[in-house]
């Protein structure tokens, strides 16, 4: 896996994902024992950020920072892209300096075009199509609470976004039912709905899109869910509420559909009472926070393997 980019999960076999989900509890535990890694020792690693983030700029820079590298944060407004330098310029020149890059852009065309002129890994850490860095800290915390992965039902309720996305895909790679429930308006990309059959087959598991919430919550070991109204979407709230409310909101009566050890994610940040209810997100089913501090495990992990 050395030298490979993290664009997507897609990329990646199923062996190789649980390479980072094991490598990542494996620093999780190290971390604990105030033990820390050398994988980056000496190393720089330049993070772009084109849009806000609490979750992806904290885990990443601590994490870097633990296994010995240097963080060094770049704002697009930085760097010479808000100029209006080509991209594949910018991963020329970044590429002689740096030893990886970590990404959060407002297009994933333009991270694929970083990837593909740079000479060191690129690691998405969110375009508008994928979040592939957030999956792998969901399937930390499903196995961690469940002890599996293979053969459990997971119901994603709410937007087919680009979490949504890296979940399916992610999700049925690693042997689990996907029921994704939502409005037909709001339905996952059907190209990356088919990859994640494809996966999902290959695994002998499926993948559902409905827009029956209680058929996809029956029985679910996880209910899942995302805000109804992503960054950049604040004009299309008034409608996207519209649509969602209040049949795609994971709430207690919902809850009672899933099966009694459900546990409940959310990759945060949460619109409280939107999407979920607070009584949900706060009770005893809700793994929102073990969930948000895998993020720095398995961080660690895809940069210890890929650097």
């Amino acid at each position: 896996m050395k030298g490979n980019h993290l664009l997507s999960l897609a990329d990646f076999s199923r062996e190789q994902i649980m390479l980072m989900l094991d490598t990542a509890a494996d620093l999780k535990r190290q971390r604990y024992r105030s033990v820390h890694g050398t994988s980056l020792s000496g190393k720089s690693i330049g993070m772009i950020f084109e849009k806000p983030s609490t979750r992806t700029r904290v885990s990443f820079e601590v994490a870097i920072h633990e296994l010995e590298g240097y963080p060094l944060f770049l704002s697009s407004q930085e760097l010479q892209l808000s100029r209006g330098e080509p991209i594949k310029d910018t991963a020329r020149v970044l590429s002689r300096y740096l030893h990886g890059i970590v990404i959060r852009a407002r297009s994933h065309g333009d991270v694929v075009e970083l990837a593909n002129n740079s000479t060191i890994p690129v690691i998405n850490a969110l375009t508008p199509k994928f979040h592939p860095c957030q999956i792998l800290a969901d399937l930390l915390t499903i196995r961690e609470k469940l002890n599996e992965l293979e053969g459990l039902k997971l119901a994603y309720i709410g937007d087919g976004n680009n979490v949504c996305h890296s979940l399916m895909v992610g999700a049925a790679t690693m042997g689990l039912e996907v029921v994704v429930a939502c409005p037909e308006s709001y339905q996952p990309d059907p190209g990356i709905t088919r990859v994640a059959q494809e996966r999902a087959k290959e695994a002998l598991a499926k993948v559902e899109v409905t827009q029956d919430v209680k058929e996809a919550s029956k029985d679910a070991d996880v209910l899942y869910t995302d805000v109804f109204t992503s960054m950049g979407q604040e004009d299309e709230k008034a409608q996207r509420l519209e649509a969602f409310l209040p049949e795609y909101q994971i709430n207690a009566d919902l809850l009672k559909q899933a099966s009694p050890h459900a546990i409940v994610m959310h990759c945060l940040p949460a619109h409280r009472d939107e999407e979920i209810t607070d009584e949900v997100i706060e009770g005893p089913h809700s793994v929102v926070w073990d969930q948000a501090e895998n993020r720095l495990h398995t961080e660690k992990a895809v940069l210890a393997l890929l650097l």
